[in-house]
């Protein structure tokens, strides 16, 4: 069964637009779901990235009836016991995310400042068949926010020597947590939906 047409629970520009570039060389076609005339926003109760992700795409394929994705992904620190994990995006008033966990974390001593992000993506293929992939990318928190690309918590989230804000997007689009859960989803696709 190829799949030529995706539907991503998303009607984020950018997201779109790197996950279009990643399914290209497939020949598959990523709309926005509202190009799919669905304009879905459930809650995301669920209490894991896999069950959001999970709750956002089937809503979504419920409507569309087509192959869809959506993902759920956050930021995981060690020294906060793993918070804000799937809190993430409503841990803090936006803006103020990186000012929450650094005064949280002023304490912290660099051996205990690791942290990652994680990104699960939750595909649902035309006859409700899905699928899990997720993808992480270890570093540290920093002391002070570093980079003005990015978004949320990049600028404090060091990554090596640089903060993800730091980094040009091609760069991080290499190294992220989305990139290898997407990395992961353009293997399955290939091998299972592709001619």
């Amino acid at each position: 069964m190829k799949i030529n047409k995706l539907v991503m629970a998303t009607n984020n520009k950018n997201k779109l637009r790197e996950v279009r570039e990643i399914f290209s060389p497939l020949g598959i076609e990523v709309i926005s779901q509202k190009d799919a005339g669905a304009d879905t926003n459930p809650e995301e109760n669920g209490s894991t990235f896999s069950e959001n992700a999970y709750i956002k795409a089937k809503t979504l394929y419920d409507v569309v009836k087509l192959p869809v994705i959506a993902d759920d992904s956050g930021l995981c620190v060690d020294f906060l016991e793993g918070r804000p994990s799937i809190h993430s995006a409503r841990y803090a008033p936006e803006g103020q995310e990186c000012e929450k966990i650094l005064e949280e974390m002023k304490d912290a001593p660099d051996s205990q400042r690791t942290a990652k992000f994680v990104c699960v993506i939750a595909f649902i293929d035309e006859n409700g068949n899905s699928e899990f992939i997720s993808g992480e990318c270890s570093g540290k928190i920093g002391y002070e926010k570093k980079g003005l690309n990015g978004f949320g918590y990049d600028p404090i989230f060091m990554c090596g020597e640089k903060s993800f804000a730091e980094i040009s997007s091609d760069d991080k689009n290499k190294i992220s947590h989305r990139a290898k859960a997407l990395k992961g989803l353009y293997e399955l696709l290939k091998e299972r939906y592709c001619d």
